[in-house]
């Protein structure tokens, strides 16, 4: 496994755009197009939330029901969530115009959308910037850096990542794109993420390694504890490496998802550490825990804590709120058989050990919290499954960018 240059163009077959189109953004680009050469395989996961937007209904049903996919549409600025019937009918009008300029099925087409919740999308901006899109489609690294860029509503990086893999004596290539910054706080899987390959595989297998990758990867973040209305994560095969389709899983399928999850991870982090007005990444990996649930849930909780967010961004060693966050979680344990570090690039210090508070230098405890990835490492002693999460510190830019959204 290697990772390359590149993100979602990387594997062949696969063109991507970046445009302008003033969805709501002036003077940058807010629409971007992936699109195959082939149909695809496709699979998808998507927001629990109850409130869905109407793009993430619109690929549910491709997803679920279409034969192939061919390109996705997205759009930042304007979520298009909470928009009634109308949101559906502007979907419906993005993939047959798409759909018509590409030469290919409405139903092979997926759209997405990420912005603010309640607006309309301006059909008359949004047909303008497809054409835009289909002119200056490329295969080129560019055309997708450009393609990762224009989905960016507050992220302050675009995050992009490709891999390459040998699977049955053929290249196989993977690639990635995803947004998020803030209202981030996944169950599937604010986040869209949009992954390619030309990897030859059935439709079910696709759909069933994604669904297991997302639980430890995309599910594993937060910034706020917002679970988005239009959370989603697509994945498309087109199968132009070559190799003989996957069709069981045995040891080539095991190394496609060893890639897709190296991707998802990667992309993941990514997003944690952009969270909005954050300084820091902060990771909770929580071992020897009675079960993988209680791993999930307790890692989660430490990442989730505000208290917990405050202390990562004021460098102060409190580790109580880390174990207040656990004991609240749900997960059931002893607190007397609890070990709790602080660890980082610049060393690792034991703060708690088995129930007692240990005595500890502060300012090494200090210069470790001031790295810019900062762990929280906890020993359950209660069995033997582990769990990572990710999140970021909280600081007062985050209610700065969210206290004028709209404006």
């Amino acid at each position: 496994m290697k990772q390359i240059p590149g993100g979602v163009t990387a594997a062949k077959g696969f063109m991507a755009a970046g445009v302008e189109a003033a969805i709501k953004y002036q003077n940058r680009k807010d629409m971007a197009l992936v699109a195959s050469t082939v149909p695809c395989k496709v699979a998808g996961t998507f927001t629990t939330n109850v409130v869905k937007a109407a793009p993430v209904l619109w690929d549910k049903n491709v997803v679920e029901t279409s034969p192939f996919a061919q390109a996705i549409v997205v759009n930042s600025g304007v979520a298009n969530a909470c928009t009634g019937k109308q949101g559906m009918d502007i979907c419906e009008e993005e993939a047959k115009c798409a759909g018509k300029l590409l030469g290919i099925p409405a139903e092979a087409v997926l759209v997405a959308s990420t912005g603010v919740i309640g607006m309309q999308l301006p059909m008359d901006r949004i047909t303008a910037g497809i054409e835009k899109l289909v002119a200056a489609k490329a295969d080129t690294l560019e055309a997708g850096l450009e393609a990762a860029k224009a989905i960016m509503t507050t992220d302050t990086v675009h995050k992009e990542i490709a891999m390459e893999v040998e699977i049955g004596g053929k290249t196989v290539t993977i690639g990635g794109m995803c947004k998020g910054s803030g209202m981030i706080h996944p169950n599937m899987c604010t986040m869209l993420g949009f992954v390619t390959t030309d990897l030859a595989i059935e439709k079910n297998l696709l759909q069933e390694a994604l669904s297991q990758i997302v639980k430890d990867t995309f599910n594993m973040i937060t910034v706020d504890g917002d679970t988005s209305t239009n959370d989603s994560l697509l994945v498309m095969a087109n199968g132009l490496a070559g190799n003989d389709m996957i069709t069981e899983k045995g040891e080539n399928y095991q190394i496609f998802v060893d890639a897709l999850y190296y991707i998802c991870e990667f992309l993941a982090k990514k997003m944690a550490a952009d969270g909005e007005g954050a300084t820091k990444l902060f990771e909770a990996k929580v071992v020897n825990a009675k079960s993988k649930e209680d791993a999930r849930t307790l890692s989660r909780a430490i990442v989730a804590s505000n208290l917990s967010k405050a202390a990562i961004y004021g460098c102060d060693a409190n580790f109580g709120r880390f174990l207040c966050a656990m004991g609240y979680s749900g997960a059931q344990f002893d607190q007397n058989d609890v070990e709790l570090f602080f660890e980082s690039k610049e060393g690792r210090l034991q703060v708690f050990d088995k129930g007692t508070p240990i005595v500890f230098d502060e300012e090494l405890a200090v210069k470790i919290m001031k790295a810019d990835e900062v762990t929280i490492f906890v020993d359950m002693h209660e069995g033997s499954e582990s769990a990572t999460a990710w999140g970021c510190d909280l600081t007062y830019d985050y209610v700065k960018i969210n206290a004028d959204y709209r404006s």
